[in-house]
C-alpha cells in the first residue's frame, strides 16, 4: 500500500508546454506585424529588428555566463523581448539606440531581478519607456522615405482628418510593429488557436478602453473615431502581446479581469488627458506594479475554506 501513496508539494498538475514552447509560438505571432513593418517601412526597419534581437540574446548570454548561470537564450525569452522592443521602436532610432534599449530590457529589468519570471514589468516596454524619457526626439521621428509626418493619433488629437481604410491595413507613420492591427490580430488569433493567451486580459482591455473613449473621449459616440483609437498607436500590439506576459499579468482569473479594466482605464485617462496622444506603455507598466496587489485580494480560497465575517 506504502508503494501507492506518494506524498509531494504541489503543483500537482503537469502540462507539455515548456517555457521554450510559448516563446516560440509568441515568436511565430509576431512575425505578420513584424514582416510588414519591414515591408511598410523599409530595410532600415530589419536592422532595428535584428539589432535589438542579437542584442537581447547577446546581453543575456554574457551577463548569464559572466555570473556563473545556467544559459538560458535557448528559452527564446530573449529573442521575444528584442523583437517586441524592436517592434516597438521607429524605423528612423540608430542602430546604437536599439542596443541600449536593448541592453538596459534585458540586464537591468530582466537580469538584474532574477531572470525570467522574477522580472516586474515587461522588460520590452521598460527598454520601451527608457528610451522614450531618454531620447524623446528621436523616438518620436516616424519620418522614413514616404511615409513621414505625424501618427494617426496626433492628427486626430489636431482635429485633423484620417483614411481610416489605410490606418486599419496599416499604411501609416508609427512604431514598426503597430501600425497593421490587421496582422497583429492574425498573430493573435493563433496565439488563441495554440493556447497561450485567452480573452480575458486584451478583451477586458479593449472593451474597457471602448467605453472610456466613448464616454470621455469627446466625440460621443462616433463610430469612426473609437476605431481610429482602437486600430492606432500600440493598443492593439499591447493587449495582444505585452499586457498578457505571463510573469507581469494577474494569474488569478477575477485579478486578470480587474488587471484589464485597470489597463483599459488608464490607457483612456492617458489619451484623454495626457500630453500625448499614446499612452499604452507606461498604462501597462504601471499595472504591472500593480499585479501583487491584484493577485493578493483576488486569490480564490481553497477548497473548504469560507471567509471570517468580522470577529476576532
Amino acid at each position: 500500500m506504502s508503494d501507492l501513496r506518494k506524498v509531494s508539494s504541489s503543483p500537482h498538475i503537469r502540462d507539455k508546454a515548456t517555457s521554450s514552447n510559448i516563446m516560440r509560438d509568441v515568436v511565430i505571432a509576431l512575425l505578420p506585424a513584424a514582416i510588414f513593418g519591414v515591408f511598410h517601412f523599409g530595410v532600415n526597419a530589419l536592422v532595428v529588428l535584428l539589432v535589438t534581437i542579437a542584442t537581447s540574446v547577446a546581453t543575456e548570454y554574457i551577463y548569464e555566463k559572466y555570473m556563473h548561470k545556467p544559459v538560458t537564450i535557448g528559452d527564446y525569452s530573449a529573442v521575444v523581448t528584442g523583437l517586441l522592443l524592436g517592434m516597438n521602436l521607429p524605423s528612423s532610432a540608430p542602430w546604437w539606440m536599439a542596443m541600449l534599449g536593448s541592453i538596459f530590457a534585458v540586464l537591468v529589468v530582466k537580469q538584474l531581478f532574477g531572470g525570467l519570471g522574477q522580472n516586474f514589468m515587461n522588460p520590452a516596454l521598460g527598454g520601451r519607456c527608457f528610451l522614450m524619457i531618454s531620447f524623446a526626439g528621436r523616438m518620436t521621428n516616424y519620418a522614413y522615405d514616404t511615409f513621414t509626418g505625424a501618427t494617426p493619433l496626433a492628427v486626430i488629437r489636431e482635429g485633423g482628418s484620417i483614411d481610416m481604410f489605410q490606418m486599419v491595413m496599416g499604411n501609416t507613420a508609427g512604431m514598426i510593429g503597430e501600425t497593421s492591427a490587421i496582422a497583429i490580430l492574425v498573430g493573435a488569433a493563433y496565439l488563441l488557436w495554440r493556447g497561450v493567451i485567452d480573452l480575458k486580459i486584451p478583451g477586458t482591455y479593449i472593451v474597457t478602453f471602448a467605453v472610456f473613449m466613448l464616454l470621455f473621449g469627446g466625440h460621443g459616440f462616433d463610430g469612426t473615431y473609437l476605431v481610429a483609437q482602437l486600430a492606432g498607436g500600440g493598443l492593439m500590439l499591447g493587449a495582444w502581446f505585452m499586457a498578457t506576459d505571463y510573469v507581469t499579468s494577474p494569474i488569478t482569473p477575477k485579478g486578470q479581469i480587474v488587471y484589464g479594466v485597470i489597463l483599459g482605464l488608464l490607457t483612456g485617462i492617458f489619451r484623454c488627458f495626457g500630453p500625448s496622444p499614446e499612452g499604452v506603455s507606461y498604462a501597462i507598466i504601471f499595472s504591472n506594479l500593480l499585479v501583487p496587489l491584484i493577485e493578493r485580494f483576488t486569490i480564490p480560497l481553497a477548497f473548504g475554506k469560507v471567509k471570517e465575517k468580522g470577529g476576532n
